[in-house]
């Protein structure tokens, strides 16, 4: 095939679910909001680091916004499955609009205190028990499920451009102006996501009945997971991960300070280019065609192996290309897990599967969090880094044999197409 037909044909893969009114829309306002955000995360961690010169009241900070999902994540998927979803983004990112202008007030009048920030960062905790799983599952309202991987990783490539343009931008505002210039940025972006949900056509969206309500349903999740091999083991990978490799907003500060030598902008910097690769590596997930929990693992070593190699490099010139292939690993490891998640999962559970991912994922930053950021402390960031690393490969091994056994019953004959065994279910057109 000539190289323009093979450039066409993977443009038409990676962007197919653009053809989707509704989804663009989303997609148009989540691209306004997400600069924004990653502006406010930057300069939120410069600012509790300038107001305490401590790592662990970075992580404290950190782990205060992970501490509701914690608690509360599958109780916000038991409501996600019961609440319409458009609307209950509309309230939760409207709600995230206020805080981040209380804290842009607070720190361009100078009144901010330590416990202030903790107090928004636990605010806005409490907005990500509903906002997180309700986002995602609104993804399975806007296109089909032949689309999930490919909207997933459009969501992916958006926030990591976010993640890319943000943190530079706050660093640079942050030494020309503070902080609460970049938090006044961040809440006018939300005007953006909140009028393009506004725009969405409800009766174009694919919504399924919502769950009745009864006893048991925030623990039937947890029984529904436990009794498939495929979903404890991508469940334990997005534990492990998240628990040691993915608290970048601890370790990285200390490391552009303590081993670069450098200041917000080195930061900024580093932060860009971990968003750089996240880029790179959602724009990949989106052209895929078939996932599954084997490519999963093999990611989860790709991320352990960056890691480790990022705690050794000797400047800032070799830690930025490290970033850029860790910014890879991390998003196409996310990516797949919430993938794998939603195909395999009935629909009428999406909402309280993907809360428990979220209270997974997010939920170990309470521990996480300040366990690196003590890591740091009383050895160093690159010691905190090499944690972040060593963890997720010693997880890798541990479940290599449960996946390898699930790869052999995928390569078995097909079964009638009714009847497709757990972890086989990775058929995307």
């Amino acid at each position: 095939m000539p190289a323009t037909q093979r450039l066409r044909s993977w443009r038409q893969r990676t962007f197919r679910s653009l053809r989707v009114p509704n989804y663009r829309t989303f997609f148009a306002g989540h691209a306004v909001s997400v600069s924004g955000t990653w502006m406010q995360r930057v300069a939120q961690d410069w600012l509790v680091l300038e107001l305490s010169d401590s790592a662990i009241a970075v992580g404290v900070a950190t782990a205060l916004q992970a501490v509701p999902t914690l608690l509360l994540g599958v109780w916000g998927g038991v409501l996600v499955d019961r609440l319409d979803r458009r609307r209950t983004i509309m309230g939760t990112q409207a709600v995230s609009a206020a805080l981040a202008a209380v804290l842009a007030v607070l720190t361009l009048t100078g009144a901010v205190e330590l416990w202030m920030v903790f107090a928004l960062a636990l605010g806005l905790g409490l907005v990500t028990v509903l906002d997180v799983p309700a986002r995602q599952a609104f993804i399975t309202e806007m296109v089909g499920p032949e689309d999930y991987v490919n909207a997933q990783s459009l969501n992916s490539t958006i926030h990591n451009l976010g993640r890319l343009l943000g943190p530079a931008a706050a660093g640079l505002l942050i030494a020309w102006a503070g902080s609460g210039l970049a938090f006044a940025v961040n809440a006018a972006s939300f005007v953006g996501v909140l009028a393009s949900l506004w725009r969405i056509d409800p009766d174009r969206l694919r919504r399924g009945e919502p769950a009745p309500r009864r006893k048991g349903q925030a623990m039937e999740s947890l029984r529904y997971v436990w009794r498939r091999p495929d979903l404890r083991a991508c469940m334990l990978l997005v534990a492990v991960v998240a628990l040691f490799g993915q608290n970048f907003r601890v370790v990285l500060p200390l490391f552009a300070r303590d081993v670069l030598g450098g200041g917000a902008e080195t930061y900024g910097w580093l932060t860009s280019a971990l968003g750089a690769g996240a880029v790179i590596g959602a724009l990949g997930s989106a052209a895929r065609e078939r996932v599954s929990t084997w490519s999963l693992l093999l990611w989860t070593g790709g991320f352990a192996v960056a890691s480790m190699l990022l705690a050794g490099a000797p400047g800032l010139a070799v830690a930025l290309g490290l970033l850029v292939g860790l910014g890879v690993t991390n998003i196409c490891f996310n990516t797949l897990a919430r993938v794998l998640l939603q195909l395999s999962v009935d629909a009428s559970m999406q909402g309280r599967v993907i809360a428990l991912h979220a209270t997974v994922f997010l939920g170990s930053t309470p521990i996480g969090g300040p366990l690196l950021g003590w890591v740091c402390e009383q050895f160093s960031a690159r010691a905190g880094l090499f944690l972040s690393g060593l963890a997720p490969a010693i997880a890798s091994l541990a479940l290599l044999p449960t996946l390898r056994r699930l790869r052999r019953r995928a390569d078995e004959p097909a079964a009638p197409a009714a009847a497709v065994e757990p972890g086989t279910r990775t058929t995307l057109t």
